[in-house]
């Protein structure tokens, strides 16, 4: 994969993120019932505020990408968030918190995460 190839795949990567964590804000619910997980007031809150992280690092990533100059450290945590949250997520789905497919989220972050790493190191050498 190019340079601007990885570029591209996070843009959307970071597009994917602000749209699932605000969903996440929104409508928690909605993202609950899918992993299986209780769906109590005290979850919902804690999924949401997960959720304006999501937002947060997403929308940063975005930026800083599309402005290329200082991209280099939001990129280096924006992977350590996507990678983070994979595992979290497995944890999760190791101790049934989340069901099985919760795990299609984990791999999607995770592989979102090899491919901001190794972006971030292509970063280094330019």
């Amino acid at each position: 994969m190019t340079d601007e190839q990885e570029r591209r795949a996070l843009l959307a990567i970071a597009v994917v993120t602000v749209a699932t964590g605000a969903t996440q804000v929104a409508a928690p619910s909605a993202m609950l019932s899918p992993l299986k997980v209780e769906d109590s007031p005290a979850t919902q809150q804690l999924f949401a505020t997960v959720g304006m992280f999501m937002v947060i690092v997403g929308g940063l990533l975005f930026g800083a990408l599309r402005r290329g100059e200082g991209a280099r450290p939001v990129v280096f945590w924006a992977s350590a968030q996507k990678l983070g949250a994979a595992g979290a997520v497995a944890i999760g789905v190791r101790r049934s918190v989340f069901s099985p497919l919760a795990l299609l989220v984990a791999g999607f972050d995770f592989a979102s995460g090899v491919l901001a790493v190794d972006y971030w190191r292509r970063l280094r050498r330019s």
